[in-house]
């Protein structure tokens, strides 16, 4: 009984998990094409500062979904509610950015896995699973975008499964490729693999099909040399730097994902701190 009560997470410690993880991603450098403590990245309209801010927005939504979890069994009444609680916190997110998107997709997701740790899941697989369940429940109060997002558009024309089709999945690329990578190197290492794999409607929406060509080849020369550990890793990564800043390539996606991941991970690390108690 001990241990199961030390486990479980307050809605606001939950909320501050992920937003924490948020600030992680967002000051990780170098991270090619993405904001960062170098620069604005491939993008002109985003700064650290405007994230930061951004990510601090999201901290009553997140906060809402996991109360929201312990209110209501997972199902389609939770599905309703955290649809409401989304966007609420997406209009506020705008509201503290003048309108710029900056984490639409990591609110998706870490609402997801808020309510996921909210409902009870105590480690990343069963954070997974129960956000992958609530992602495949429809929405019953959304309603059809008048604007197309970026995401949305590239999932129609490149036939892709972009954010919804990840969660609906229970964010594979984070459980097979990011997680270990994390947990087996360090966080850049998890971003370059989710770069090599992953195919980021960011990164569809601003290169098309051949931009994201580009950018996955490079990722997997920088893992196939070892990662960024070796000499060889280094210099591949910096070529993949190269071709995000020259082509103004930005993979949103993945960024969106290393949030997750680090998110994920320090639930499994309080598991652990927890279970030695």
């Amino acid at each position: 009984m001990f241990l199961a009560m030390q486990t479980v997470l307050a809605p606001r410690q939950i909320a501050d998990l992920a937003v924490s993880a948020l600030h992680n991603e967002v000051d990780l450098t170098p991270k090619p094409g993405l904001v960062d403590r170098r620069g604005p990245g491939a993008h002109t309209d985003m700064t650290r500062a405007v994230l930061h801010d951004s990510a601090e927005s999201l901290h009553t939504a997140l906060c809402e979904c996991a109360v929201a979890a312990n209110e209501l069994p997972t199902g389609p009444a939770l599905r309703a509610r955290i649809g409401v609680i989304g966007r609420a916190g997406e209009r506020a997110m705008l509201a503290t950015t003048a309108g710029v998107n900056t984490h639409r997709g990591a609110l998706w997701a870490l609402g997801l896995l808020s309510t996921a740790v909210g409902a009870g899941a105590t480690t990343a697989a069963d954070a997974v699973a129960i956000a992958a369940q609530l992602a495949r429940l429809p929405d019953p109060a959304h309603e059809p975008q008048t604007v197309v997002s970026h995401g949305a558009y590239a999932r129609r024309r490149y036939g892709v499964t972009g954010a919804l089709g990840e969660a609906q999945a229970g964010f594979p690329h984070v459980m097979r490729y990011a997680l270990p990578a994390l947990r087996s190197g360090q966080a850049l290492d998890a971003l370059v693999v989710l770069m090599a794999h992953l195919d980021d409607t960011c990164l569809l929406h601003r290169g098309g099909a051949g931009g994201l060509s580009a950018v996955q080849r490079a990722a997997q020369a920088v893992v196939a040399a070892g990662d960024i550990s070796t000499a060889e890793g280094r210099q591949r990564f910096w070529i993949l730097d190269r071709i995000c800043a020259t082509r103004r390539l930005s993979p949103g996606g993945a960024g969106d994902l290393l949030a997750v991941t680090l998110f994920l991970d320090s639930l499994d690390i309080r598991r652990a701190a927890s279970c030695k108690l």
